[in-house]
């Protein structure tokens, strides 16, 4: 239980850290060519979600393979478990999606 909960964990991490690094360097180079950094940091963090989510839970397929090969063997548990490692990236990329959109908006929920 513990190894899931830490990948779990791992993934959060890699995913809000993936949106938030890269949205705050497409930033700074927008910055550079003379383009609105919140317009531009805004597009990015939109863009690169499903590209944190990917990278967090490895990078490949395999995921998507071990959630078919499990559920066709009637295995429902490691299925779940990579389901889970999805969403927990996905919730990681979101929440640095919201802080992203939050700070460029001013705090402002409008």
């Amino acid at each position: 239980m513990t190894s899931f909960l830490t990948k779990c964990a791992m993934d959060w991490f890699i995913a809000f850290g993936v949106v938030l690094g890269g949205t705050l360097l497409g930033g700074i180079g927008a910055v550079l060519i003379m383009e609105p950094p919140t317009t531009r940091m805004l597009l990015i963090s939109e863009q690169i979600k499903i590209w944190a989510v990917v990278a967090a839970v490895g990078g490949t397929i395999d995921p998507i393979r071990v959630i078919e090969s499990n559920l066709t063997e009637g295995y429902i548990s490691p299925a779940i478990k990579q389901i889970l490692y999805i969403v927990f990236a996905f919730i990681g990329a979101q929440v640095g999606t919201s802080l992203i959109q939050w700070i460029c908006k001013g705090g402002n929920s409008s």
